[in-house]
């Protein structure tokens, strides 16, 4: 086999392992084709080639990661990961396993251990590489690691998120909770929505979005059905898809860009979190990304045009 076969079948496994310590699509391809390169120039045949480009692509993305985080930091409103939504790693037996490690909510759990813990914890816990395999990727002793795995296991099991097991129900749940949007059936959506269900959105300050988040059944069903008629007036449509392996959807405007995506976390039969993803920097691997502003403010005028309607509707009825 050669080294391009070679990398080629790993690549998925490269991705995987990049986009969980990065949680950017676009930063993760980026580690993967560096990967390449380096293995590209370098004389040394490994005796696992596995170990050997896993323990690449960890480094580069642990020095992508450094800098990241401190973007992060100054990053105005919630920040989000960037969208997943083909996945392409797949163990069958591991399944449930793999997407619960790349949804939304772990991604943003693992944002809270410290790069060296979010790389052991990734490369141990979620793809099982032995110890000796972890410390020779991250350069620390195998003592060290394990000690990293301890705390990184401390902090992922104190707010482990929980989903759906079942993922007819969870997906069926979606269709309803998208139809609903769509109809702007506040009852519907409520019906939904956990009692102290979460709407958040990132607009990363590139696109309309809530400074905070919205809490709370009524007041999110409410929010969210308000959008109906907005949507509507403009063409606005929703591709009904899993993103990082979890209900979601991405909407499209009426010219076939993509305005934002909508992701779902499920758990006991309702809804938890809505998490909406504005900010177009994060939407461009997708496809051509919309002009969130000038889609927002079209909204705007076709809900007073349609309200405009309805009061006129009113007074001929009671002329009539």
């Amino acid at each position: 086999m050669t080294r391009t076969e070679e990398f080629t079948e790993l690549r998925p496994l490269l991705f995987a392992i990049a986009y969980r310590i990065l949680g950017s699509v676009t930063e993760a391809e980026d580690a993967v084709q560096e990967t390449w390169l380096r293995y590209e120039a370098t004389d040394t045949e490994p005796v696992s080639v596995k170990s050997f480009l896993s323990a690449v692509v960890t480094r580069v993305s642990l020095d992508v990661l450094r800098s990241a985080r401190v973007r992060r930091e100054a990053y105005p409103g919630p920040w989000f990961p960037e969208p997943l939504v083909n996945d392409t790693f797949e163990v069958p037996e591991r399944s449930a396993e793999l997407a619960d490690s790349v949804s939304m909510a772990a991604l943003l759990l693992l944002e809270r251990l410290s790069p060296l813990e979010r790389a052991v914890f990734v490369l141990r816990e979620v793809f099982g590489f032995g110890y000796a395999e972890v410390a020779a990727a991250v350069e620390r002793s195998e003592a060290a690691c394990r000690q990293l795995a301890v705390r990184a296991r401390r902090h992922m099991d104190a707010g482990r998120p929980r989903f759906e097991a079942d993922r007819r129900e969870r997906e069926e749940l979606a269709a309803r909770f998208f139809d609903a949007l769509r109809a702007g059936d506040v009852d519907g959506l409520k019906e939904l929505l956990a009692a102290d269900v979460q709407s958040v959105a990132d607009g990363g300050g590139k696109g309309p979005a809530l400074a905070r988040p919205v809490v709370g059944a009524d007041k999110v069903a409410r929010v969210l059905a308000g959008y109906s008629p907005m949507m509507t007036g403009t063409g606005i449509t929703f591709e009904e898809l899993d993103v990082n392996q979890q209900p979601g959807a991405i909407l499209h405007t009426a010219d076939g860009s993509i305005l934002a995506i909508l992701v779902l976390d499920v758990l006991d039969g309702r809804i938890q979190t809505v998490r909406g993803i504005i900010n177009p920097d994060k939407l461009a691997h997708l496809g051509p990304v919309a002009d969130a502003w000038a889609a927002h403010d079209a909204a705007l005028r076709a809900r007073h045009e349609a309200r405009r309607e309805a009061r006129h509707e009113a007074r001929r009825e009671v002329r009539g």
